[in-house]
């Protein structure tokens, strides 16, 4: 299964234990589905139809480095290359911020990752991978188009009062000030959308906003 509510930029820590010995550990920090969405380099619907350990090289101890490859069958591109994508990589532990994912295919994942120098997609556990199950109608709309009309938009994190937007261009995210969680209404069923007069603000319906878009909903 995947870590709920991973959609979010890795921070590696290492911490030598002695010479030779590293140990790492990840923590994300928080992001709404639409960044994780603007920032990532491959967004795509898909099964997971395979696994398998591959080594990639050494490091600098001379221990080799070890991925996880997961193949899969891509059924929907939402942002990426104009080609299949039949694998993604990942650390081999979520130690090292990989993802664990069910190989049976017969779950559906939403995945987001980056590209890598060598053409392949990497995934960690603070991209957004969701069992598309799981996704609220908003948030497949989103991925349609609604996420991308809100990439040149800011959503700030609103972790603790006081907190506030400094540009018109920024939405505020109070989901963790207002539910106790970052999974609330905001990401939930809300998308941050410019609107014609270059701010932004938060858009919730079942249909796609009109393209003169004004008025909002409150969160």
């Amino acid at each position: 299964m995947t870590k709920s509510g991973s959609f979010c930029t890795p921070l590696l820590l290492f911490l030598v234990w002695r010479a030779g010995e590293v140990a790492e550990s990840c923590s994300c920090s928080p992001k709404h589905p639409q960044q994780a969405f603007c920032n990532a380099d491959v967004v795509l619907k898909a099964k997971v139809v395979g696994r398998q350990e591959i080594v990639t090289g050494n490091d600098v101890y001379g221990n080799p480095i070890k991925r996880i490859q997961y193949d899969i069958k891509q059924m929907k591109m939402f942002k990426g290359p104009d080609r299949e994508i039949d694998a993604i990589f990942t650390g081999p532990s979520s130690a090292v911020c990989g993802v664990t994912l069910d190989i049976s295919g017969k779950k559906e994942y939403l995945i987001s990752g980056k590209l890598e120098s060598d053409d392949t997609m990497h995934v960690t556990v603070c991209d957004f991978v969701q069992l598309w199950e799981s996704l609220t109608m908003a948030q497949k709309k989103g991925l349609d188009s609604r996420y991308q009309m809100g990439c040149e938009c800011r959503i700030i994190h609103c972790a603790s009062v006081p907190c506030a937007i400094s540009d018109p261009a920024e939405c505020l995210w109070t989901d963790w000030l207002m539910e106790n969680s970052v999974e609330g209404p905001q990401v939930r069923h809300y998308t941050c959308i410019k609107r014609n007069d270059d701010s932004c603000a938060w858009y919730r319906g079942a249909t796609a906003p009109k393209k003169e878009f004004l008025e909002i909903e409150d969160p």
